[in-house]
């Protein structure tokens, strides 16, 4: 997928993989995060140092992320540089040699990071909220794995799951920027070379089974996650949901920043998200507060909640939230990187495309009628809860709905 844009100067190339912690069985839980690390640890021909001073050497940017269904390797650099960034993105996709050694070093670094985790409360109980929702499917399970899991790791293991996923009708090439046709030519000849899936694949189904978990942590805050169902990717009224989330606590005028943060003073940080997935979602509710408010930030969290299914949104609010969301779509075309990024997603997931005007009709022609009913079904139910506080034990008289 390849979007042209002749204004700017940079060029931004991701390649994007099809898979994450959600196609992982348990025992291999962590391996697509693994595998984005170690792709940065040498090939045949360069070490992680060369790697690492290909990009600066041209003042360009190059990372990797992994989530719950896909991995994606991305670089930015001056469009006079191009032709250097998909070499090594292409030297590290192919020909990655896996050391020993160095898989051992980088198991040691992924510790690390699932400990910075644990020691991070406020990403902690968003890591239960996915156990609380999610059950005992894979969507549940940490996109960094466990420490049993990555310690078992083998380079034999590694290989085998690359060449499960690491397969044609997984990866996506996405360019954006200022970029000359050769590029796409240089990129069609080079990732003709992946090959073909030995079978079709689909991931393991999840369902939204709500529960509670709590972790006992030192800590100065207690933290709170409430979630409840939303919608899979794809969905068509993804657009509305957008909407109700702004209003919820997508942004700072929602009515969960004003009336818990500016009204009642109860926090510092809260705000609500939805993350879509395949044939599921959920939409969530996260805030922090010390221990002997919690009660009381439960109570104003559920009853915004309450209120937003019951008597839905203000036509104000949703002409407010059709506005900020139509400026957030134009203003992200002003970047090559979330060019890449919308196009490569969209293309991996959906394998659709709409332009700008399709986007904004779209958005202008939802009514307040198709948000409230979305609102009306999907806050119906008991949420999924989790808490990380320094107490030893769940509060009985926490109030969820």
């Amino acid at each position: 997928m390849a979007e042209k844009n002749d204004t700017v100067r940079s060029v931004a190339i991701g390649i994007w993989v099809k898979t994450g912690s959600r196609n992982e069985r348990n025992a291999e839980n962590g391996m697509s995060h693994f595998i984005e690390h170690m792709l940065f640890k040498g090939t045949k021909t360069r070490s992680p140092q060369d790697i690492a001073e290909a990009f600066d050497r041209i003042g360009g940017q190059v990372n990797a992320f992994t989530a719950k269904e896909y991995t994606c390797y991305y670089a930015k650099v001056l469009d006079e540089h191009a032709h250097i960034a998909v070499d090594v993105l292409q030297d590290m996709f192919f020909h990655s040699v896996f050391d020993e050694q160095e898989i051992e070093r980088e198991k040691n670094v992924v510790l690390e990071e699932i400990r910075m985790v644990e020691d991070t409360p406020d990403d902690l109980v968003h890591e239960l909220l996915s156990e609380a929702s999610f059950g005992s499917s894979t969507l549940a399970n940490p996109i960094l794995g466990t420490e049993e899991t990555l310690a078992s790791f083998t380079r034999e293991q590694i290989l085998a799951y690359m060449d499960k996923f690491y397969v044609g009708e997984h990866v996506v090439i996405s360019v954006a920027g200022h970029y000359q046709e050769e590029l796409l030519s240089q990129l069609e000849d080079i990732f003709s070379a992946v090959k073909a899936a030995k079978a079709s694949y689909e991931p393991p189904e999840a369902s939204f089974i709500p529960v509670q978990k709590y972790r006992q942590k030192e800590t100065e805050q207690a933290h709170l996650c409430l979630a409840y169902p939303g919608l899979e990717v794809g969905s068509d009224q993804m657009f509305n949901l957008i909407l109700l989330n702004n209003a919820l606590g997508g942004s700072m005028s929602s009515r969960l920043f004003q009336e818990i943060r500016e009204e009642q003073g109860l926090c510092y940080s809260v705000f609500s998200y939805h993350s879509a997935y395949e044939k599921i979602g959920s939409v969530t509710v996260y805030a922090g507060t010390q221990m002997n408010q919690l009660q009381q930030l439960s109570k104003s969290m559920s009853s915004i909640v309450e209120q937003v299914q019951a008597d839905g949104l203000t036509k104000k609010e949703l002409e407010n939230g059709k506005e900020q969301l139509k400026g957030s779509i134009m203003l992200g075309l002003e970047s090559t990187s979330s060019r890449m990024s919308r196009n490569g997603k969209n293309e991996l997931l959906l394998k659709k495309h709409q332009s700008l005007d399709e986007l904004l009709n779209r958005i202008n022609d939802i009514s307040l009628e198709e948000v409230n009913h979305l609102a009306a079904t999907l806050f119906q139910d008991e949420p999924a809860l989790s808490i990380v506080s320094v107490s030893d034990h769940m509060p009985e008289t926490i109030f969820t709905k």
